[in-house]
């Protein structure tokens, strides 16, 4: 991995949004919206885990998860934006991932501050699992290829910062 995983939202210029995959297969075409719809939905659960994870109080803590917050909602923005240059839209029913957000965020908030961070490790390993599977699963030009692997490595990143904090 060879992304600068300290930089939490990535700067997009308006050339690199471009028409992308017209010339895949059918076959490829249905993985690769199959893939970006699956990694923005994703997305959409991870953001409201970490937006009802977070609390008022001035802590350490607190403030990695508003930054991993952030940084979940710029994957989302790099899938959307993905499904849109494939020609494809977002998932009709990604709002049963947005309700899983809510309700795993506020379940381990309700927990306590372990859970929240045993949460925070559970969702961003299985995210870790999910972009790997995906990425062997179509046939990604090497932009997309870069995002998705970028991406990848800011979920190493927000599970060893959980891990660290869950440190005695």
């Amino acid at each position: 991995m060879t992304s600068d995983i300290t930089i939490i939202r990535p700067e997009l210029t308006l050339r690199e949004v471009v028409p992308r995959g017209r010339g895949l297969s059918e076959d490829q075409r249905r993985a690769a919206r199959k893939a970006l719809r699956t990694l923005h939905a994703l997305e959409i659960m991870a953001v409201n885990i970490y937006k009802c994870q977070t609390t008022k109080e001035e802590t350490a803590i607190n403030t990695a998860l508003i930054a991993a917050m952030c940084n979940e909602m710029t994957h989302m923005q790099d899938f959307q934006t993905h499904l849109y240059e494939y020609g494809f839209t977002p998932d009709k029913l990604r709002v049963r991932f947005w309700l899983a957000g809510y309700v795993f965020g506020l379940g381990s908030r309700v927990l306590g501050l372990k859970r929240v961070l045993r949460t925070g490790i559970w969702a961003e390993s299985k995210a870790v699992e999910h972009y790997g599977k995906l990425l062997a699963s179509a046939d990604w030009d090497d932009e997309t290829r870069a995002v998705i692997e970028r991406d990848r490595a800011d979920e190493y990143r927000h599970m060893t910062t959980w891990k660290e904090f869950l440190q005695p």
